[in-house]
């Protein structure tokens, strides 16, 4: 037990991937889009969700109890967003059908119809930018389906120490 939260180390470190995950996965995906220009497809914003609702999971594991329930719940979250970046990246790499059109992302300022007519087209079926042959919606199931998983194993043997 950890002497100043009461807590195991398996439970803390669990605790802390439930809220370091999502929250650096949007950042990354934040500084792709506003600071490299890579807009995010729908699938793109699909992915987004369950780290937005992983992040208030998380957060709410550090002042509510049941703590492992919250942070269960953000582990199966991040690894939601995991399996939908497979999906993703299974499209993007032609392996099958997506479920959408091409989408846009449209940011008003002025006039509303010049912004819809200059936005720029985003393709859900081709990957932007990848590392190692690996898209970003390939990179985000592998670590995010990683980390789901790490998290149930650290809440089981905090468990099973008890």
């Amino acid at each position: 037990m950890n002497t100043l939260s009461g807590r195991r180390p398996a439970d803390l470190m669990a605790q802390k991937l439930a809220l370091g995950v999502p929250a650096l996965l949007l950042g990354g995906a934040y500084l792709a889009q506003y600071g490299f220009g890579l807009y995010p497809c729908e699938m793109c914003w699909w992915q987004r969700y369950p780290h937005f609702g992983a992040l208030g999971l998380a957060g709410l594991s550090f002042v509510a109890p049941p703590r492992n329930l919250w942070v269960a719940l953000a582990g199966l979250s991040i690894f939601v967003s995991g399996m939908i970046g497979g999906f993703h990246a299974g499209v993007e790499y032609g392996w099958w059908e997506g479920l959408t059109a091409c989408s846009t992302t449209v940011e008003v300022s002025g006039d509303p119809l010049a912004a819809i007519m200059n936005a720029p087209l985003i393709r859900c079926d081709s990957a932007p930018w990848d590392l190692f042959g690996i898209s970003l919606a390939g990179w985000n199931f592998l670590i995010s389906c990683g980390a789901g998983i790490a998290i149930c194993v650290l809440l089981r043997r905090g468990a099973k120490t008890t």
